[in-house]
């Protein structure tokens, strides 16, 4: 069987599906009987009315089933109506920022003030990793101003960052986050400035001289000295954008913070016709492609950059990892790279053998719905009962590779839990069904799958999801100037911080969901986010190069085989299978055994 599924509601990838054995993860007490929600056998033509082998597809009747009547329809009028609550959401982040916060980095939404570096605590890695003293919020945020119509505001916002920000600064921040919230939304913010088969009209700013370009090459610069005296290639963690690497810097990265370079540094390359930024940051890629196990394909979550030793052994598809993976692919559809693929498809294969718990299908047969669990990287044993809210991105990445039938299946267990809480803890427990680290810092990560998913089955259920989403941040997490962090996720209490996601990811997902007119779904061209949900065009000039390859075959070396079905450059979107336009894309009798196991009735 084949899906075919879109990237960014714009290219389509085509992937094979394979089916595999899986074990079931024991949740003991809490695995559903098998008999109690079993489906009614498919009957044949002309069955009574009234005949208890009556069709299972009705079942699904809207008159008899909650499932159905709660999310089988979705009026344009209501579709009007939460994208304008959408837009509302953004502007009073957007704008309270602005009033309170600006130049600084973030708002304190309950404060009404701004907050920056925390140069009183330097250890305070919280803060100090993310917060540079460059007007964090603002650049995080160009490109959805755009997502949104505002070229005005948007030229605007791009002028000040010229005009105000400066990367000349002692501040001391994680390469990773400097990468994905400012570099890459100053690479994308000149792309959408100086491209003219861009979707969002004439944006251009008279006088443009690629301001952002330079900025964003200052900025990779200063980020190059993390690249620098380590043996094995892998980058350390932080640089000082001043002074480079710290004295006292530790020797120890996660896999994501390490190899989730690629695609910005890919395209800065590309752009300024200089191989440094993306040979750094494929030979990163590459040096931990070649530490993971030889037993189980996995990697770990924390290696020591200078010896090459795991010190997390955790392997999963959450925290410390996410990224790394869907960069692998992300890099190969921007830039052609097959090597790119050949590792995806590899890391794939082992996630599903290794990771996946669960009955073998979808949305058929018996069993525990399908979990991505967390497990030594060279056993495959359980570590831990925990899942995530990061985790919620891999249905997308799912949707991204053509595996529609997995995401379905996870974003449900995701959307079931934010059902429950309104929100989604940071770790979920699901042999306990309860949280372990309760707070919810407005995290984009179930309303990017969401949006993917829906672009990919047009499934007004998809729509629904993004309304309870909508309405439980308006509830819980809005606030005097902002909205604001999730203590606790039971209680509802807060914290004063909202982080730059929310406006560039969390907002720019939940608008995109409701607005089927956007010129970003009606361009011709095609269009991809970055991790940080920052837009970035699908360009031949992408997968060209000014350079020779940057690893070449060595002598005696011959290249591997050809990845198997890689993803498709042609548009299928007019051709989702009616089953997922039209009917539940989760049987109602598996959503009712997520819905249970995690407490909802």
């Amino acid at each position: 069987m084949q899906w075919r599924s879109i990237v960014v509601g714009l290219v389509v990838l085509r992937l094979s599906l394979s089916c595999v054995v899986w074990l079931a993860f024991g949740l003991g007490h809490n695995r559903i009987p098998s008999g109690k929600y079993d489906e009614p056998r498919t009957s044949c033509p002309k069955i009574g009315e009234d005949s208890p082998q009556k069709s299972y597809m009705n079942f699904y009747d809207g008159n008899k089933d909650e499932y159905v009547k709660r999310y089988n329809t979705f009026p344009d009028t209501l579709k009007a109506q939460m994208k304008a609550q959408a837009k509302d959401m953004f502007y009073f982040g957007y704008d309270n920022y602005m009033k309170y916060a600006f130049p600084e980095d973030e708002l304190n939404p309950i404060d009404c003030r701004g907050r920056g570096p925390d140069v009183l605590n330097p250890s305070n890695i919280n803060i100090n990793d993310v917060l540079g003293n460059y007007s964090l919020t603002l650049i995080d945020t160009l490109d959805t101003l755009l997502v949104l119509g505002n070229i005005t505001e948007f030229q605007r916002a791009v002028k000040l960052v010229i005009d105000t920000v400066s990367f000349d600064k002692d501040s001391t921040v994680q390469v990773f986050e400097a990468n994905i919230r400012i570099l890459g939304s100053l690479i994308s913010s000149h792309i959408l400035l100086t491209d003219p088969k861009h979707p969002f009209g004439d944006v251009g700013i008279e006088g443009y001289d690629n301001e952002l370009l330079h900025m964003a090459h200052d900025l990779a610069v200063r980020l190059l000295p993390a690249f620098e005296n380590t043996i094995t290639g892998i980058p350390y963690p932080r640089v000082n954008l001043k002074t480079g690497v710290p004295a006292d810097s530790i020797n120890e990265t996660c896999t994501a913070g390490a190899g989730s370079l690629l695609v910005e540094f890919g395209i800065l390359s590309r752009l300024l016709g200089d191989s440094t930024f993306e040979w750094v940051a494929r030979r990163a890629v590459r040096a931990l492609w070649s530490l993971r196990s030889k037993e189980t394909g996995l990697l770990g979550n924390i290696v020591n950059i200078q010896t090459g030793q795991w010190v997390g052994k955790q392997s999963g598809v959450g925290a410390g990892m996410d990224s790394f993976y869907e960069y692998l692919l992300k890099s190969y559809i921007l830039f052609g790279e097959k090597e790119d693929y050949r590792m995806f498809q590899a890391a794939y294969e082992s996630i599903q053998n290794h990771l996946r718990r669960g009955r073998e299908s979808c949305n058929e047969g018996e069993g525990d719905p399908p979990l991505y669990v967390n497990v030594n990287m060279f056993s495959g044993q359980i570590m831990n009962t925990w899942i995530d809210s990061l985790q919620a991105f891999f249905p997308g990445l799912q949707v991204l590779s053509g595996d529609v039938e997995n995401a379905i299946c996870l974003h449900a267990f995701y959307y079931a839990i934010w059902r429950r809480y309104g929100a989604l803890p940071e770790r979920y427990n699901w042999q306990l069904q309860a949280p372990d680290v309760l707070f919810y810092p407005l995290r984009p990560e179930l309303v990017e799958s969401t949006y993917l998913l829906y672009q990919a089955t047009k499934n007004p259920f998809y729509l629904h999801v993004g309304m309870d989403i909508l309405q439980s941040l308006e509830k819980n997490a809005k606030v005097r100037c902002g909205y604001a962090t999730l203590h606790h996720v039971v209680d509802k209490s807060k914290e004063d911080r909202m982080e730059s996601f929310f406006l560039s990811e969390t907002c720019k997902y939940l608008y995109l969901l409701f607005d089927e007119d956007n010129p970003l779904h009606k361009s011709e061209n095609k269009y991809i986010f970055t991790t940080e949900g920052h837009i970035v065009p699908i360009d031949q000039r992408f997968r060209e190069k000014q350079w020779e390859d940057l690893f070449p075959l060595e002598e005696g070396e011959t290249p591997e085989d050809e990845p198997q079905n890689p993803p498709s450059n042609t548009s299928n979107c007019g051709r989702i299978p009616d089953a997922r336009r039209f009917a539940l894309p989760l049987k109602s009798v598996y959503m009712r055994q997520i819905d249970h196991m995690v407490g909802l009735f």
